[in-house]
């Protein structure tokens, strides 16, 4: 690989696979915690709460990182307030790059497990609870055991969706090569250069394989888990 690669693009492909991987380990916890609230049932603010997590599908990814910017940057409430206190800066960097694929990636995450979690069998959670388990009880004992396989498959989706996040990263996070530059945004680089057609086609062929991989993972999890629901 190191051999096919100039080091600048062996160099993306890294810093592709790390933002990928801290967004998932970020976004995936709270993604947890919200299908588990929306799986719920009707409850006053599903709906809003509903559309607030799925916005982002909607909206441009563009527009996604504009809104980042106006929370994040060094100017807005949230940014303004971890850099003061803290010393921490999310935007133009890796790590803001990856709370740009964690938003991005968080609604198809949320929707895998929404699915898991509603297929449960609530006859199960209820047997529980009539033998006395309480509500920890049966989250780590009957509901996480049996959404794991959910939970796996929205980790793979949430990080193939990573790894072809453009428009949020480079408006939140910018393009600097070695700290934000990822395959898209080397790919979209190599095409504004001369002569840059074999690399952004050299590029685009890793990340088609790497979100071939990941999707294939994703789907063949879900089939391991609609067998061993359906026996």
């Amino acid at each position: 690989m190191t051999e096919l690669l100039s080091p600048d693009e062996w160099q993306a492909l890294v810093l592709t696979l790390e933002v990928a991987a801290r967004a998932v380990g970020f976004g995936l916890p709270l993604a947890i915690c919200a299908a588990m609230v929306l799986a719920r049932g009707d409850f006053p603010g599903r709906f809003v709460l509903n559309t607030l997590v799925q916005l982002p599908l909607a909206l441009p990814s563009v527009v996604v990182g504009w809104l980042l910017l106006l929370v994040f940057g060094l100017r807005g409430p949230a940014g303004a307030f971890l850099y003061e206190n803290f010393g921490i800066r999310l935007v133009f960097t890796s790590t803001g790059a990856s709370l740009a694929c964690a938003t991005m990636s968080f609604p198809l995450m949320v929707r895998t497990l929404r699915v898991t979690l509603e297929a449960i069998d609530p006859g199960l959670i209820q047997a529980a609870q009539s033998l006395g388990a309480g509500r920890m009880d049966r989250l780590f004992s009957i509901v996480l055991p049996m959404a794991l396989p959910g939970v796996l498959v929205a980790a793979i989706v949430g990080f193939a969706a990573c790894l072809g996040e453009f428009g949020a990263v480079i408006t939140f996070a910018a393009n600097i090569p070695g700290e934000t530059q990822t395959l898209p945004l080397a790919v979209y680089s190599a095409l504004q250069s001369p002569d840059g057609e074999v690399a952004a086609a050299r590029l685009s062929v890793i990340s088609l394989v790497l979100a071939g991989t990941g999707l294939i993972g994703a789907e063949l999890v879900a089939r391991r888990f609609r067998e061993h629901i359906g026996r």
